[in-house]
Formats: C-alpha cells, structure tokens, sequence
C-alpha cells in the first residue's frame, strides 16, 4: 500500500486530494497545526467526512525539524506539499510571513524528503500567480514569470527550489503550475466564494449589497476537483516534469458574478464605468453589486488564460467540469448551505 503526505490538507485542495487518494487505496497522512485538533469542528470541517480514514500528525512546515521528524517516521512514498498562504491580497498585508511561511515551507519539505533513504517523489503546488504581468497568451511551462504580488514570488522561488532539487539531487519533483480552481470548498475571503454566498445571503434579504474590486479581471477558472487528479498524475509518470493545469478559458470577474446572480434568480444589468461601475437588479432597480476600490491591488495580474496541451498529452488530464457549471455548482452549494429558496 503506498503512503501519501498531505501538507495543507485541511484545505480545499487537500480535502479533494485525500478523498482521491483514498480511493485509490492509498494510506493517507495529513500535516496538520497542533491548534487544529483543539479547535476540530471549524479547522478541520472540510476533512470531518472522511478524518477516520487519515492518519493526521501534528507539526508545521515552518519549522524543519517538526517536518523532518515527521517525513523520517511516515517515510512517504508521495509528497503532496499544498500548505501556503495562498490568499494574494493579504500577500500585500503582510508580505514578510507570506514569503517566510511559503519559501521555507517549501525547503523545508524538500530537504526532509532528500534525506530519505528510500525514494520520495515530491509535488509542489505552483500558481499561475507565477506568470503575473504576462509575456504571453496563453501562459505555458516555457513562458517566462514575472510575478506581482508577494504571493507569486513566493511560488516562484517555491517552483525554482523544486526544480532545483530534482536538477541536482535527481529527486522526483513534480510542479503543477495550477490556475485558478475553486468549488463549494473555497475559502470565504476568495472572490469566487465571496461572490456566491453574498448573491445567497443578497437573495434571502441578509446582505443588501456585494463589494467587488476590478470587474474586468480575467481568469481561468477550473474545479479544484478536476485539478488534484493532475497533481496525482504527475507523480505517476516515469520522469518528473513541470505542467499547467487550467481550462484554457478566461473569463472576468463581472461573469463570474452575472451567472451567480442568474443562478440565484436574479436579472442584473450593468451600468457606469470603472469605479462607479454597479449592477443593478432589473427586477426591482436595486443595485446589488459595486465596485469598492479597497478590493483593487496594489499591482494588478488583467489576464492569465493556461494552456494545458502538454498535460493533456502526457497526463492524458483535461478540466471536466465547464464555467457556467462550476459557477452553478457553487451557487447551489450556498443556496443548500443557508438554506435559501
């Protein structure tokens, strides 16, 4: 039975991985803070289904010994390294714990692991972050980063370790370069999730109105779901390799909220430019969504669109769920979770 190590698994994409590892017969352990078993029903609600089938161990990938301790005793034959903080607007808030919790983490995972004295093969959760004020349309594994936010930098550095490792220690290190990937799962502070809890909580009369920063910024926007079967693939392969994972479509921030909306029940248009920019409700004449400039960043990423081809030839992985029904699935997601009509 082959032994699998989460870092970060009581997130969204950790949650999906451990659920896909176990069904696949792996014995699966989770990296988790030792603050989180003290505080279960809220720090570990995304993994409660299925927590009797994990083996969880406390420690923190700040610190190497607690990692290296625990990479020596579970002695893994897969590193699946998603722990970060992965937020980029609190990147520009506090850049310095983003750049020391993410690098480090990193190192610390990979030093651990090439310590080892069996084999490990080592996945990192790279971001289209990385790509930043784009080179190119669409991004690939040879387009060239320039990141703007700390967070990106942080994942560059994170990617160039990884790849490092496996250049000079011949390690199996694998970095998926994942864009954007939400679900029902995702973080509140996310715009994805912020958009579709608010049009719930906007239709059941509990919020009047839903802030948002640049509605022309696109992504591309993929399942979380779909994407950790790309992270697994990769570590099957014969040879290590780097890959984007994304669904080869952008869309804006404005689309994302009209469907959600249109999903809800509602029929909103939109008017102003820029700034003064609101969507109004054509129903009732409310405005229900405006732009808020304290959402803007202090350096903006208008456009990353991926190209998978390569994955798609050598992983044989491609997104299987579309926009309009990722969307659609969060919004009835929220719609069960508040309980909204």
């Amino acid at each position: 039975m082959k032994k699998a190590l989460i870092t970060g698994i009581t997130g969204q994409d950790g949650s999906y991985l451990a659920e896909l590892l176990l069904e696949k017969g792996y014995e699966v352990y989770g990296l988790v803070r030792r603050v989180a078993f003290e505080d279960q029903a809220h720090r570990m609600t995304r993994i409660l289904h299925i927590k009797d089938n994990l083996d969880l161990v406390a420690g923190s990938v700040e610190s190497f010994p607690s990692i290296y301790k625990i990479v020596q005793q579970v002695r893994p034959d897969e590193v699946y390294h998603l722990a970060a903080q992965s937020f980029v607007s609190y990147s520009f808030d506090d850049e310095f714990s983003t750049l020391q919790t993410n690098i480090n983490g990193t190192h610390h995972i990979l030093s651990a692991c090439k310590d080892l004295n069996t084999p490990v093969r080592v996945y990192f959760a790279g971001s289209s972050e990385m790509f930043g004020q784009v080179r190119e349309v669409p991004q690939k594994e040879t387009t060239p980063f320039h990141p703007r936010s700390p967070y990106g930098v942080s994942k560059v550095t994170g990617f160039e370790l990884t790849r490092n490792y496996r250049e000079a220690y011949g390690m199996f290190t694998c970095n998926g370069i994942l864009f954007n990937h939400e679900s029902p799962r995702r973080g509140y502070e996310f715009v994805t999730r912020k958009i579709t809890s608010s049009v719930i909580n906007i239709k059941s009369g509990t919020q009047d109105t839903l802030l948002l920063g640049n509605l022309d910024a696109k992504r591309d926007w993929g399942f979380a779901g779909d994407y950790v079967k790309a992270m697994w693939l990769m570590l099957q392969q014969d040879t290590p390799d780097d890959y984007v994972v994304a669904t080869g479509e952008a869309h804006t921030v404005r689309e994302f909220a009209g469907l959600a909306f249109k999903y809800a029940g509602f029929d909103i248009t939109w008017e102003g430019k820029g700034t003064d920019e609101k969507g109004i409700d054509t129903h009732t004449g409310k405005v229900v969504v405006e732009v808020d400039t304290q959402f803007f960043r202090p350096a903006e990423v208008n456009l990353l669109i991926g190209d998978y081809s390569k994955a798609k030839k050598i992983l044989g992985w491609k997104p299987q769920v579309t926009f309009e029904g990722l969307v659609k699935m969060m919004v009835e997601s929220d719609r069960e979770a508040y309980g909204s009509s």
